[in-house]
C-alpha cells in the first residue's frame, strides 16, 4: 500500500520558516517526480514545486527564492524549505508523486502564517 505522509506544517509568524517534509511508503520516490501542491481556503489548489527524477528543480514564481524542494532518496522523503514567509502563503500543503501510469497524494499538511 502507498502513503505520502506530509509534516512539518503549524503556525508561524511573517518573516519565519518551516521545512515541509513528504516521507513515502511503498514506492520508491527516487523514480518519481514529486511535487508540492497548496490550497487557500476558497481557493484553487495550485502547484509550488516540483523536483524529477533526475534532481531537476522548478518553483513557482510566487515562492522562488523564498521556498526551495529538495530530495533524500536514500530517506525516500522530499523536503520544502520554505523561508520568509508571508500571510498569503497560509494553505493545506500536499504532496504528490507520479509517473506517467498515475499519482498519488498525501492528506496534507496545514500551514498558519500569522502574526
Amino acid at each position: 500500500q502507498v502513503q505520502l505522509v506530509e509534516s512539518g506544517g503549524g503556525l508561524v509568524q511573517p518573516g519565519g520558516s518551516l521545512r515541509l517534509s513528504c516521507a513515502a511508503s511503498g514506492i520508491s520516490f527516487s523514480i518519481y517526480t514529486v511535487a508540492w501542491y497548496r490550497q487557500a481556503p476558497g481557493k484553487q489548489r495550485e502547484w509550488v514545486a516540483d523536483i524529477t527524477s533526475t534532481g531537476s528543480t522548478k518553483h513557482a514564481d510566487s515562492v522562488k527564492g523564498r521556498f526551495t524542494i529538495s530530495r533524500d532518496n536514500g530517506e525516500n522523503t522530499v523536503y520544502l524549505q520554505m523561508n520568509s514567509l508571508k500571510t498569503e502563503d497560509t494553505a493545506v500543503y500536499y504532496c504528490n508523486a507520479r509517473r506517467s501510469w498515475g499519482e498519488y497524494w498525501g492528506q496534507g499538511t496545514q500551514v498558519t502564517v500569522s502574526s
